[in-house]
């Protein structure tokens, strides 16, 4: 018989196995949670980075009352501002956006990116779908600050019928701006952006070559690349003071012409009997549709010859709306609360610059930097004094709420083509107020009023150039616009063909991949070669050359030459296959095709140095133009052109001597339409 045991003898003797069993266990759950907890490399040093961001911004919520930007790169230093200097060793850069309510991070760190936000201050994600982001940010603002780290958007490729040569020939029909289907076309109106959409107008003239007077026509897009033609949305004609003019239309947020809130309200120019006047029209349906002010015009003439081109913008440090109207040599700028009481305030006079019109105001920061903010006032101008035509204008400078102050008395141009006119810019809403300021939208009308009645197009008349954004960058001192092409312009772009690196010796030069549907993108990158040469671009139809694209190192500059084009020659204009069907076609019936204004000839250049004795040209062609971009956007160089009958080609040529061709890229372009 076993002896009793008693139970405290019994819960002793396992008690050491226990213990051993325990902390193995406990070792084991340990060492678990030590490996999934410890960040090496690249997360690691992101997360530490991300760790003084958000105690920075603690530090300036606390001392300042609000969250602050940061772009390392950028030039955008608030925050270390506010909260002093960040600890970011390791990281190639970050970037950070406020909305006043939250905050959103990036760092870029050995070539990937991590985000945190103001929602979730200790978690870092590489995936941008899974960050939480504040109310106050929108997945666009995500988007635009991946892309300052470096992180392009991806586009699918389009559709192979897109990038293939129409069934019809299209003519001078451009593949990818926009035209009007049919009839007339001149100055854009400035988009705005509601319910999901992007609201475009420009002047319209349905009777055009017979009959005159413009309306407002509506266009959409959500990319700011294809758009949808939704119809006239403001008629001539209708309420007795005559046809529809170039205003501004904007989205009344808080209804203070009382018409509601989200009211879209259109202020524009009627001229009738020659009198300019200003009236109201407002739409209660995102821009569709406009009804007359019944008690229009909000602005009578005071007996000006020239008051027109309203351009309204919400000023919110002064709690106003203010109005900019062309008055030939001047610009006037007004004020009002509610959209239809208008005070004078101020004017901005400037002589030899012709007749003023179109103007724009809106604010940039030089460099990225939001301490150097900058008020932008432009204007479309004739140029003839400085043996250039017509073009927008602008001065840089600040504005008190009633004046508008330059910071330099001389003007700059916004592009140095011919064909770049009465254009418009503007932001995206949906982005923080940092990065409204940091960039903007700008689309100008494609052509020239010296020639735009003489040109060889069949049926439609008029083309707006490709969207490009926008930034103020400081050059030699002076802050200066550069434009680069809208980024949703690579949603185009089918495969990319490469040509090797060459010399390019002074004759016949060496022929480029171009597509047969005239539709396409050529970046080239140039180097002098001691010889001091031209290096040119030739857009050739068949055998001949019709305008040429080139860069000469001599006098380091930037020009577009279209003499032999059929609009300079007035011999050989193609016919669209629509055209040639059309009843009452003129040509068809044999009337000539007359030749253009002597302007149309003229060689346009503008001056961009070397940078290390290289060059970079990105050019824009479609079947009726060539939009160049020189030295990433320092300069640009707008032109139409019109080929003569034959199959699209291009050659790289040196002119005088041998240029090195560094690099270069041949991409086709898919159609729009």
């Amino acid at each position: 018989m076993f002896p009793k045991i008693s139970p405290r003898l019994s819960l002793r003797r396992p008690l050491p196995w226990v213990l051993a069993a325990a902390v193995a266990v406990l070792a084991l759950v340990v060492s678990v949670l030590v490996v999934s907890n410890t960040r090496t490399g690249s997360a690691a040093t992101a997360h530490g980075v991300l760790d003084e961001v958000s105690a920075a911004q603690d530090t300036a919520r606390g001392n300042h009352g609000t969250y602050a930007s940061l772009w390392l790169k950028g030039n955008d230093r608030t925050l270390e501002q506010r909260a002093g200097t960040l600890r970011a060793e390791g990281a190639d850069d970050v970037r950070v956006i406020e909305c006043g309510a939250g905050w959103l991070a990036g760092t870029r760190v050995d070539g990937q990116v991590f985000l945190r936000s103001s929602e979730a201050r200790d978690a870092i994600e590489q995936d941008p779908a899974k960050v939480r982001l504040p109310d106050c940010i929108s997945a666009e603002a995500r988007d635009s600050l991946l892309a300052d780290l470096g992180v392009p958007r991806e586009w699918p490729e389009p559709d192979a019928a897109r990038l293939a040569a129409p069934a019809e020939d299209p003519g001078y029909r451009p593949a990818y701006h926009l035209t009007p289907e049919q009839r007339w076309m001149n100055d854009p109106q400035r988009p705005f952006f509601l319910d999901g959409a992007w609201h475009y107008y420009y002047l319209y003239n349905a009777d055009y070559p017979e009959g005159n007077g413009t309306e407002w026509f509506h266009a959409t897009s959500t990319d700011l690349v294809h758009w949808k033609d939704e119809g006239v949305a403001i008629g001539k004609f209708r309420n007795g003071l005559g046809d529809i003019e170039t205003g501004t239309a904007v989205v009344d947020t808080e209804g203070t012409a009382g018409f509601g809130k989200g009211a879209v309200i259109a202020v524009l120019t009627q001229q009738d009997a020659g009198v300019q006047r200003q009236s109201m029209f407002y739409s209660t349906d995102q821009g569709h549709t406009f009804t007359s002010y019944e008690q229009n015009p909000v602005m009578d003439n005071p007996g000006e010859e020239h008051w027109r081109d309203p351009r309204i913008l919400r000023d919110e440090d002064h709690n106003q709306w203010v109005m900019l109207l062309a008055e030939g040599h001047k610009i006037g700028f007004y004020t009002s609360t509610d959209l239809k009481a208008w005070t004078y305030a101020s004017s901005f006079e400037r002589d030899g610059l012709g007749i003023l019109e179109c103007p724009d105001f809106f604010q940039l920061d030089v460099d990225g930097d939001p301490a150097k903010r900058t008020w932008v006032l432009a204007a479309g101008a004739n140029g003839a004094a400085e043996d250039r035509t017509t073009g927008t204008a602008y001065w840089t400078g600040s504005w008190d709420g009633k004046a508008f102050t330059t910071s330099n008395e001389q003007h700059q141009w916004l592009d140095a083509g011919a064909d770049f006119y009465a254009a418009v810019t503007w932001d995206d809403p949906r982005l923080t107020d940092g990065q409204r300021k940091a960039s903007r939208h700008a689309i100008g009308w494609m052509n020239n009023w010296a020639y735009a009645r003489q040109l060889p197009t069949e049926g439609w008349y008029g083309a707006d150039s490709v969207v490009r954004d926008i930034r103020l960058q400081s050059d030699g001192g002076r802050p200066t616009l550069v434009s680069v092409p809208t980024p949703a312009l690579g949603s185009l772009e089918g495969p990319p063909e490469q040509v090797p690196a060459q010399e390019l010796d002074d004759g016949a030069g060496a022929p480029l991949p171009v597509p047969e549907t005239g539709a396409f993108k050529i970046d080239v990158e140039l180097e002098n070669s001691g010889a001091d040469a031209e290096a040119r671009v030739q857009l050739q139809n068949g055998e001949g050359t019709y305008a040429s694209v080139g860069y000469d190192f001599r006098n380091g500059t930037a020009f577009v030459v279209r003499d032999g084009d059929a609009a300079s020659t007035g011999e050989g204009a193609k016919r669209s296959a629509r055209a040639e069907a059309a009843p009452n076609n003129a040509r068809a019936a044999g009337k000539t095709q007359e030749k253009v204004d002597d302007a149309y000839r003229q060689v346009r250049s503008v001056a961009s140095p070397a940078v290390d004795g290289k060059v970079k040209l990105t050019i824009y062609v479609d079947r009726s133009s060539v939009e160049v971009f020189v030295n990433g956007g320092q300069r640009t160089l707008t032109s139409l052109v019109f080929p003569q009958e034959g199959p699209a080609g291009a050659r790289l040529a040196g002119v005088g001597g041998t240029v090195s061709l560094t690099a270069a890229t041949v991409t086709p372009l898919a159609a729009t339409r």
